[in-house]
This record gives structure tokens, C-alpha cells and sequence, in this order.
């Protein structure tokens, strides 16, 4: 198994885990980004995420998207985890956790202090997984989010 940061030739199959990923976490039909969204996320002149793939037998078998984050508390940066996924044919055989552990090492290398990610709550093996790592679920927290039309109509109207 080969853990390495993505390159623009891995544009083509990272898209496809993407929509593998979707389709996993049952929302196929929300998947709007194409193959240039993501190389140029990736790879355009102010690149803003990265991805590690991981190949296995020359395969590219799955991927880690992340970005970094700030604590305000810590003073220091980590990774957010974006999205984690690896083809059910090669799954159990430890490919997962190669890719947290490089990031996991990332972080350590670069002094940051947390790495940190969102699961589904109805993804149990996920959160074993997870749990298996030695990563402890934020419970205290809610996530919230503006999108679509509430977005729109938040950031156009006047106060």
C-alpha cells in the first residue's frame, strides 16, 4: 500500500470516490461537483483543499480530502477532515487507517494541535472505526449551517 499526496492525473478517480462516497452515505443526487471543481480546488492557482490517495497494487482504492483549520484557543492551525472513503472491495485491509495515520503524522509534523472530522450518526462502522483510532465524538456540539436560499437571503438582506 502506497499513501502520497493526489496529483492532477488523480482528478478522474477522486471524482468518482466522491461520487462513490455519495452514494455510500445515501445522498447520490447531491453530488454537483465535476471533475474541474475539484482539480481546480485542488490544484488551481490558490489551491484551498488538499487530498492524499490510497493505492494499493497500483489501484487508487480510496481518498482523504482535508483543509486546514484554526483554534483561536490552541493559536495553532489542524486538519479538518472533509471526506474519508475507501472502495468496499478493499476495505478491512487497513487502507483507512493509512490514510488517517498520515494525516495523523501531518499534524504532528506541523506542530498542529487537532485533527478532526463529522460522521454520520447513523454510520456505525464509521464511528467504531473512528473510536478504534483513539478519537472521541464532540457530542457538546451542534453543527450549524447556512446554504442555499437561507444563505442568499441572510448575506442579501439589510439589517
Amino acid at each position: 500500500m502506497h499513501i502520497r499526496f493526489a496529483t492532477p492525473l488523480d482528478v478522474p478517480i477522486i471524482t468518482q470516490l466522491v461520487h462513490e462516497l455519495a452514494h455510500y452515505e445515501r445522498s447520490a443526487d447531491k453530488v454537483v461537483a465535476t471533475a474541474d471543481d475539484i482539480a481546480l480546488a485542488l490544484f488551481g492557482e490558490r489551491p484551498h483543499v488538499y487530498c492524499h490517495v490510497a493505492e494499493l497494487e497500483g489501484e487508487v482504492v480510496g481518498f482523504a480530502v482535508w483543509f486546514l483549520n484554526f483554534s483561536t484557543w490552541l493559536g495553532t492551525s489542524g486538519i479538518y477532515l472533509e471526506d474519508l472513503y475507501v472502495r468496499e472491495h478493499v476495505r478491512a485491509r487497513g487502507v483507512g487507517t493509512a490514510l488517517m495515520k498520515e494525516l495523523a503524522r501531518l499534524c504532528v509534523e506541523r506542530g498542529y494541535s487537532r485533527f478532526q472530522w463529522w460522521v454520520l450518526d447513523w454510520n456505525q462502522p464509521s464511528i467504531e472505526f473512528y473510536q478504534s483510532l483513539g478519537a472521541v465524538a464532540m457530542d457538546e456540539w451542534t453543527v450549524f449551517r447556512l446554504s442555499d436560499d437561507a444563505l442568499h437571503k441572510f448575506a442579501t438582506t439589510r439589517q
